[in-house]
Formats: C-alpha cells, structure tokens, sequence
C-alpha cells in the first residue's frame, strides 16, 4: 500500500497521482529544473531545505542532498516517515518516504530512499484552502487609497492557499473591484515570518452575521510569488493543517 503523500490527504485525494510513470515524471521534473524542495521531519517540527540529485526508475529510488549537519542527517535517517514539499512550474507538488538511508552520490554525502507509490499534485486552479484560526487573528496591511491619500488598511485573514487569501473588510472600506490590484501588502504568517506580497481582487461577499451586522468577505489572488514566499506560505498550510487533525484527533 503506498505511503500516504502528506498530512492531511483525506482533503487532498482528489488530486493524488498513483501512476508511477507520472510519479516519475514529476519527479524527474523536480531535477531537471534544480527545485528547491522542503523535507519535513518529526512531524513538521524540523524543516530541511533540499534538492533532487537522482530518479534512478531501474533501482526504483531517488537520492537527495543531505542536511547540512551529520546529526540532522542521523535524524533523517531515523525517522519513520519524511515528507517533502516543493514547486515545479508553481504546481505544489507532495510526497512522503517511509525510510531514508545515508549513502554516497559523486564522491558527497547523500540521502536516498524508494520512488513513491503515490503523491499529490495541486493545480494552479485546485490549491488546497484552509482556514486560519480565529483565537489569533492574523492581520494583512494593504496600503490603500482612501479619499485621496495612502492608508495601509489592517484586515483580518480568514484562509488561504497557494493561489491566494480571503479576508474580511467590517467597514467595507477597501475598493474590491474585480481585477484591482494592491502591490505591497504584508503577511505575518506565524513560524514563516512576514512576508511582502501582491494581491488582485477576484470576488467579494456581503454576510449577514448572527448578530445582524453586516461583513464583507473578499477574495485575492496572488500575483507573481516567488518560489521561496510560496514554499512559506505551503509550509504555513500544512502547520495549520497538522494542527486541525491533532485537534479532532484529541492530540494535545
């Protein structure tokens, strides 16, 4: 039975690949186009920063650049189970292995371990969307036209992907024409840090809350992420997800 890709894939499964050609050439993909990709560890809590040296389809096995240290790579290798994240053409590509091993690439350390039997693939149209907790609010700044003069607008983040975010307006200040785009703007995402991005207004929604009072949803795009702000934004995806399960699984 092939390892599950990541956390959280009972979400995810409609866009799990188990075609070992495709595998393979996605991964081969991830190579050829010297793709950083993020190895995950102990659950989340070690992130290592790597590379795909190999996809050698005949041993049925792929080999990566170590971690920077000799311990971090003991780690690894001690690990039950390693995830990878990574970004080949701003798809979000994610797999797991259930054992790496410690070998030698071209005279330099290196980590290896067996092709996966499956892993998910997010397309552009497909990103997978999480909400962000409400017990600590995360605000995003967008510097904004207000009446003739450049207000940065405070307005509290509801959910996101890798394509973009949805916020809230409560004094429905914010020009949400479809298409206008906001250059500038600031994310605090906690355990990523802040980061500096543009977002296009795609859609927006009146909701009506319990309480009567009135809220305007709106939803944005991201427009030209670097491949390093997606790979934080992803890394901050799947901690939100982890945590979600560990909630309904009673994991404290």
């Amino acid at each position: 039975m092939p390892l599950s890709p990541t956390f959280g894939t009972e979400n995810l499964s409609p866009f799990q690949v188990e075609s070992r050609r495709e595998i393979i050439s996605l991964l081969k993909g991830l190579q050829n186009s010297n793709q950083l990709i993020s190895m995950l560890i102990n659950g989340g809590s070690e992130v290592f920063i790597t590379s795909i040296l190999e996809v050698d389809e005949q041993n049925d096995t792929v080999i990566i650049d170590s971690a920077p240290d000799n311990m971090a790579n003991e780690r690894i290798a001690q690990s039950d189970r390693v995830s990878f994240e990574g970004l080949l053409d701003k798809i979000g590509i994610q797999f797991a292995a259930g054992k790496i091993t410690r070998v030698s690439f071209e005279n330099r350390p290196a980590l290896q371990f067996s092709i996966p039997g499956s892993l998910i693939r997010l397309q552009r149209r497909e990103y997978y969307r999480i909400n962000t907790p409400l017990s600590t609010p995360i605000k995003v700044s967008i510097p904004a036209d207000i009446d003739g003069r450049i207000v940065v607008l405070h307005l509290t983040l509801v959910d996101i992907s890798c394509g973009g975010i949805a916020i809230l307006d409560e004094k429905k200040v914010l020009d949400c024409t479809v298409g206008k785009t906001y250059e500038h703007c600031h994310l605090d995402l906690p355990s990523t840090g802040p980061i500096t991005v543009t977002l296009q207004i795609r859609n927006s929604q009146e909701l009506v809350l319990l309480n009567g009072k009135t809220n305007r949803r709106i939803g944005c795009q991201f427009i030209n992420l670097s491949n390093s702000v997606l790979s934080g934004v992803q890394r901050y995806i799947m901690k939100l997800e982890r945590e979600r399960n560990s909630r309904l699984n009673g994991i404290r």
